[in-house]
């Protein structure tokens, strides 16, 4: 008999026999046919679980079914359900959940149509006791970087089960946390991950579920060691892949993680102002903009291997230049620039004249937030895939100034502009790093030798979008670009020019880069300015027929 296309594993331990029997029916509900169900008993004390499970079974020879002798608990009752498993690729089923009826046959789609991935999900939903639907989860196409502050993609998560096998399956380390392991390990080797975006796994919330708990605002009183396992995790797997980071969970929010520095290593950065020496009121006092600016990256910044490269124009006044002569000291290696204002033009010649082996784009109306900002940079910019990374930058008031580039109609904007800091953003998107097409050059490092090979900033963009086009051209290249959360400056925006945008500059954005912005793989196409479309996001299922049972098996009714 031929092996089936998917094995579904479900460890089950003291399942609530009606909410058991729901699982087991969405299964045996798939419009996709070719799978086995892999249900493990891990020694429930309830013989009911035991008899369901066991009539499950003899209804359809699909369902495979064993018993174990003893607890073990959800990593050893997850492997042996993986020991039972000879499909070509393994999902995740969890045994209080359900599967949307075209799950299967939506992932097996996007497998036929991605013949290489290793890794697949799907985006999610919850659904409560009384069976009502909340709180869809609309995720992006892949995003290493998010997927190291966030288990964002979860469920429904489907394997291919030679990857497992090469990894070892669940281990016990990180009992709690043992799919993001094993989600990571698998990743790690992945030849290609997909994305399936559609709702097509409901997280049920039941007393004691880590989804229940996070609908009151936070799963740890469910799980603690569940988010405990989970740094473990992280940690674990930064070590294998040589990142220069530790790994701490958010104080407010545990299921958040930050990654912070351990630089073994700190090559010389260099950082790039262009200026004009303008002069505008700062907290109620009136400052030269790039002393100021300087003057916060000399008082704040820890990191020791760095120089500050000004690109000045010809007529800035000679007290701003012996301003920040005075603040950047022997540190400083001034530039003048004899032509009209172009940002792309002023920072190409401030790298030709800089040494560092990272740089630094950063406007003269920036102040420094935090005093390790370069080395958050650091980290992220000395990985080989990376093309650019920035962070969080807020207006003087403390609102919300960029968190990221976003994208409608294949343009740019920031979706979260003048939001108050504390606001978390949709999945908690301000609060995690994460990929992007694009973050603003108002702060931004990227490596010198991937800066050379794109030829530098484009002077087909003089005032406007020379950042994002940046940003495209690695991301051309298969680079990824990272928004880090904890990077966090003030930005006192478009102090020292108009902010803009002519009607030509968009044009010439969409000619060029219309056919990778308009259809962007880090939102979802159920999602509009971050925020779901909730009427669309079940439409395309409106086909299936499906409805629940009005009886159940004996046993279930027990």
């Amino acid at each position: 008999m031929a092996a089936p296309r998917f094995s579904i594993v479900t460890p089950v331990y003291e399942t609530p026999s009606i909410v058991l029997w729901s699982a087991i029916e969405s299964v045996l509900a798939q419009t996709f046919g070719d799978w086995e169900l892999c249900l493990v008993d891990d020694h429930s004390p309830s013989q009911r679980v035991r008899e369901l499970l066991d009539q499950c079974a003899a209804r359809d020879p699909r369902i495979r079914v064993e018993h174990r002798a003893e607890n073990g608990g959800i990593v050893a009752a997850s492997n042996t359900a993986l020991a039972m498993a000879t499909g070509e690729f393994v999902a995740l089923l969890d045994h209080d959940d359900r599967l949307h009826p075209d799950a299967l046959a939506l992932v097996d789609e996007g497998i036929r149509g991605n013949p290489e991935a290793d890794y697949v999900y799907t985006d999610e939903d919850k659904v409560n006791e009384r069976g009502r639907h909340a709180g869809p989860f609309l995720k992006p196409d892949w995003s290493p970087e998010r997927m190291r502050t966030q288990m964002y993609t979860c469920h429904l998560s489907v394997l291919r089960r030679s990857v497992v096998e090469e990894v070892g399956g669940f281990d016990a380390e990180y009992e709690g946390a043992q799919d993001w392991d094993l989600v990571l390990k698998v990743t790690e080797r992945a030849r290609a991950v997909l994305h399936v975006p559609r709702v097509l796994y409901h997280w049920r919330g039941i007393e004691g579920s880590t989804a229940a708990a996070a609908e009151e605002g936070g799963g740890e009183a469910a799980k603690p060691w569940a988010f405990e396992a989970g740094t473990r995790a992280i940690a674990a797997h930064c070590e294998r892949i040589g990142m220069q980071a530790t790994v701490e969970r958010d104080p407010g929010d545990p299921g958040v993680y930050h990654l912070n520095p351990a630089l073994r290593e700190q090559p010389l950065v260099s950082i790039i102002i262009p200026t004009n020496g303008q002069r505008r009121e700062v907290r109620y006092q009136d400052v030269t903009l790039v002393g100021h600016c300087v003057r916060s990256i000399v008082d704040q910044s820890t990191y020791p291997n760095y120089e500050i490269v000004v690109v000045a124009d010809t007529d800035t006044p000679a007290a701003a230049i012996a301003e920040i002569e005075a603040a950047a000291g022997d540190r400083l290696r001034l530039v003048e620039f004899d032509r009209p204002f172009h940002f792309a033009e002023k920072i190409n010649v401030g790298a030709v004249r800089s040494r560092g082996e990272h740089l630094v784009f950063l406007n003269d109306d920036i102040e420094v937030g935090i005093p390790d900002w370069i080395e958050r940079m650091v980290m992220y910019s000395a990985i080989e895939e990376i093309g650019a990374v920035g962070g969080l930058l807020l207006l003087e008031d403390g609102r919300i100034q960029h968190a990221g580039v976003g994208w409608e109609g294949g343009l740019p904007g920031h979706p979260y502009y003048g939001y108050p800091r504390t606001v978390p953003g949709y999945a908690n998107a301000i609060r995690i790093a994460r990929n992007l097409l694009a973050v603003t050059g108002a702060c931004l490092m990227t490596r010198r030798d991937i800066f050379d090979e794109v030829g530098g900033l484009s002077t087909t963009f003089p005032i406007n979008y020379n950042d994002v086009d940046y940003c495209l051209k690695q991301v051309e290249r298969g680079r990824r670009i990272v928004y880090d959360p904890d990077l966090v400056m003030t930005h006192f925006e478009s102090s020292s020019r108009s902010s803009d945008v002519e009607e030509w500059e968009k044009a010439q954005l969409l000619h060029r880069w219309g056919y990778l912005t308009t259809g962007n793989p880090y939102s979802n196409p159920y999602l509009r300015n971050e925020v779901p479309r909730a009427a669309s996001v079940f439409a395309w299922a409106k086909r299936s027929k499906y409805r629940p049972p009005k009886r159940k098996p004996a046993a279930a009714r027990s």
